[in-house]
């Protein structure tokens, strides 16, 4: 395997972390609104994901550092040219973290809940975008032989780039209502895996005809398997629900996420981004990369750290394992 594809597979597994950790994150936040009867419940919530949802943020970092150092005409074409949609995503997580951070800093009623809807906006909005990226990176853009973006925003806002983003914010919110399933117990518990099982046959609606369109589109035998798996996966996480085996749920969504990434990305290679114009003016892995020497310094401090901070991160997790319920919240 040549530095090339090994970035591009590293990158895909970034972007793996990053959706299947925040996927569930959004999922929480957006479900502020409909899932909690009041403050005690909101803050349950909350504390599902306290100790982790700023670690999960790192992988976005990471994914946009190795992007940018792997593949820097990836990196300029796909931030020049989704540059609005990307400074959505991210003025709404700095929104969304100032929800997170100061809700609790003031007691006053009115001031939760304006933090509040900062958590459901900031939650809701990069869940959409991040579909609808996705898949117009997939579909293919208006790049020039230059490599530059030579489109609009309304380039963006097509019928499968906007199904791809309903796909993502769907299947976030019952990655998070499993997720809550999963860390809380009592009524709360009940109520987000029933609101999980409503909102996933939806979902799994959106998900089926996503990943049709993809492979039809590619029309690939890989794609075509691993699409069938996606949707497989998101199925056996709604049968474990429905059974309430929690943790298999839980690990169904994952799982499914973590297969559509692993789809978009194998039909998109060997390309990083694809020109709708002309197929010849396509980045690729190859005309889109670094020099192989940085290449082969990255994959060493890659290799050498990669398995601490997965050390470190899955103990964090693993110390915040217990399930929590509103009787641990104080009055």
């Amino acid at each position: 395997m040549d530095l090339t594809t090994f970035w591009f597979i590293l990158i895909t597994v970034l972007w793996i972390g990053y959706l299947v950790l925040e996927g569930f994150d959004f999922g929480v936040g957006m479900l502020m609104a409909v899932l909690a009867h009041d403050d005690r419940e909101r803050r349950v919530l909350l504390n599902t994901i306290g100790p982790v949802w700023d670690a999960n943020e790192v992988w976005l970092l990471v994914a946009g550092g190795a992007t940018f150092a792997a593949f820097p005409e990836w990196y300029a074409t796909l931030f020049s040219g989704f540059y609005l949609p990307l400074l959505l995503i991210l003025v709404a997580l700095i929104v969304r973290i100032i929800g997170i951070e100061f809700r609790s800093k003031r007691p006053d009623a009115a001031w939760r809940r304006r933090c509040d809807v900062a958590i459901v906006v900031g939650s809701v909005v990069p869940a959409l975008l991040w579909g609808v990226a996705l898949a117009n990176i997939v579909r293919g853009v208006p790049i020039d032989a230059d490599g530059e973006y030579v489109g609009g925003l309304l380039d963006l806002l097509n019928p499968y780039g906007l199904l791809g983003g309903l796909v993502t914010l769907s299947i976030f919110l019952v990655h998070g209502a499993f997720f809550v399933g999963l860390k809380t117990e009592g009524p709360i518990r009940e109520r987000a895996i029933s609101l999980g099982l409503r909102a996933g046959l939806v979902a799994g609606a959106l998900l089926t005809v996503f990943v049709l369109w993809t492979a039809g589109r590619d029309d690939s035998a890989t794609v075509w398997i691993l699409g069938a798996l996606v949707v497989g996966a998101f199925a056996l996480g709604l049968l474990n629900a429905l059974a309430q085996r929690d943790g298999w749920a839980f690990a169904g969504t994952a799982v499914a996420i973590g297969l559509l990434v692993v789809t978009l990305f194998a039909a998109l290679f060997p390309d990083v981004m694809v020109s709708s114009l002309d197929p010849a003016w396509s980045l690729t892995t190859t005309n889109a990369s670094s020099t192989d020497y940085t290449l082969r310094i990255m994959s060493w401090v890659a290799v050498a750290f990669t398995p601490i901070v997965l050390l470190y991160q899955g103990w964090s997790y693993w110390v915040f394992r217990r399930r929590i319920g509103v009787h641990h919240i104080p009055g």
